[in-house]
């Protein structure tokens, strides 16, 4: 080997030698992948395939100790630094142009205590891994709503998901994180342990180390729950979503409801002349006995002349499959999100007529209802504070190719700005793509002072700088 050119903190880069690099391949338990290694490019890659770099190093991590060889290496060395859970997130910010990435694909172990009601996962585990090891223990936790989401990322902006009306957020069911800080210590974090730490995890994103594993409280969910897609034109989209605003107003939180608009997909249940067609479709969850759910999504079947239906009882688990098809990677992806109060005519009228000038059969404008448990939770009681946040709007851009980034993000934007006078300002941190740094303050809101003041106590020189970042106070 003739050295690794790798980038360093400063924008920067140098010449790591053979004897450096060996030394720090020899001390790791995973594996050390150069740009020249046969897996090099398959482990860079994430979801997003808009998101195309390189890094100079990957430390393939098989355990904590892996993870503090990475961080005092990175330290010592003066290397910029990212650092990769499932690789799901929009902005990309797992992976970076010559620095070191630390890779935590590998460490996706849970383990189920049943009887305390609890989960200790790994940092590289998926919500698909979470959800097989509890569900054969009829439980689960609130987490997002596609199962190769990685848990890690998830949790530390926030998390919401079916469960969320009824049991909180994901944050709000962590009870601990064990977390690898910028110097290289080992810390463990929760209420009675380094609790302004844990404070801070819980929505503050990537900014404050490296979690080894997190802990969850974990709730009797089913298994088998009542779930599915009730589908209506999107010419009646307007009147449909007036009902929808008033009905989440006051439904059980026990009953979840997300609308999604974009071009039917091919689903079976469907005719073959919608397929293409524009579309309403009300997604809907029922934590709880299914003949009291049919009782309570009743109403739902009045809000319009369905093209389609699909509600039954599955077991959770499947229903938190449903949307991967939707959802595979390979695909370039672009999103613009808004949490709102309410849902207004005003903002009907703007989503409903973006949903109905999407530019790719992909695309989709999806707002999520919230409420319920999540809004019961003080804004200062951890890091995310937007609880205020009944609805959460999602413009999906997504594509195939690089030909049609142009038009797919100028319809993203669009969609965007006519619903910003009905926003509360705020937005949920998973949810900005890579060119928002201006909106930083919005994700964190009321918790942005004591981010700062506490990512100087703990990363005073902005060593985890590849997020949406909180600079040191």
């Amino acid at each position: 080997m003739a050295g690794v050119q790798i980038a360093t903190t400063s924008g920067g880069s140098q010449t790591l030698d053979d004897a450096a690099v060996g030394a720090l391949s020899s001390g790791l338990q995973g594996k050390l992948i150069q740009q020249d290694d046969a897996t090099y490019d398959e482990t860079r890659a994430i979801w997003n395939a808009m998101i195309d770099k390189r890094p100079g190093l990957i430390v393939q991590c098989a355990s904590a100790s892996d993870i503090v060889t990475a961080v005092k290496f990175a330290r010592e060395h003066d290397l910029l630094v990212t650092v990769r859970g499932a690789g799901h997130n929009i902005a990309g910010k797992a992976v970076c142009d010559g620095g070191l990435m630390i890779d935590l694909s590998q460490m996706k172990g849970v383990r189920v205590d049943a009887g305390a009601k609890r989960a200790f996962v790994e940092p590289g585990a998926t919500l698909g891994d979470l959800d097989a090891a509890t569900a054969a223990h009829g439980l689960a936790t609130p987490t997002g709503i596609n199962s190769t989401t990685g848990i890690a990322g998830l949790v530390l902006g926030g998390g919401f998901g079916w469960l969320s009306r009824k049991y909180g957020m994901t944050i709000d069911n962590l009870v601990s994180a064990d977390v690898v800080t910028a110097d290289g210590s080992e810390l463990h974090a929760s209420e009675d342990e380094n609790s302004d730490l844990f404070w801070a995890l819980r929505g503050g994103g990537a900014n404050f180390g490296v979690v080894t594993q997190f802990e969850f409280r974990l709730h009797q969910v089913g298994p088998d729950l009542l779930s599915g897609l009730i589908v209506l034109p999107q010419s009646q989209a307007k009147e449909a979503l007036k009902k929808y605003a008033a009905f989440t107003k006051t439904m059980p939180e026990e009953l979840n409801v997300w609308a999604v608009l974009r071009k039917a997909p091919p689903l079976p249940f469907l005719p073959e002349d919608v397929h293409g067609t524009d579309v309403i479709i009300f997604a809907i969850c029922w934590v709880g006995d299914p003949e009291e759910g049919e009782k309570a999504i009743a109403p739902i079947r009045e809000w319009g002349d369905p093209v389609g239906e699909h509600v039954g009882v599955q077991p959770f688990a499947a229903w938190q499959q449903a949307f991967d098809p939707l959802l595979t990677p390979g695909f370039r992806n672009y999103w613009k999100s808004h949490n709102f109060t309410e849902i207004s005519d005003g903002l009907i009228d703007v989503v409903v007529e973006n949903a109905g000038k999407v530019p790719t059969g992909h695309c989709e404008v999806f707002i999520a209802c919230l409420g319920g448990a999540t809004s019961r939770v003080a804004p200062d009681a951890m890091a995310y504070s937007h609880r205020d946040a009944n609805y959460v709007m999602n413009v999906h851009g997504r594509w195939e190719t690089a030909a049609e980034d142009a038009a797919g993000i100028a319809w993203a934007r669009g969609a965007f700005d006519g619903a910003a006078p009905f926003a509360t300002g705020g937005v949920y941190v998973n949810f900005m793509p890579d060119d928002e740094d201006d909106r930083v303050g919005a994700a964190y809101g009321v918790s942005q002072g004591r981010l700062a003041d506490l990512k100087k106590k703990y990363d005073p020189t902005n060593f985890f700088s590849q997020n949406q970042n909180i600079k040191p106070a």
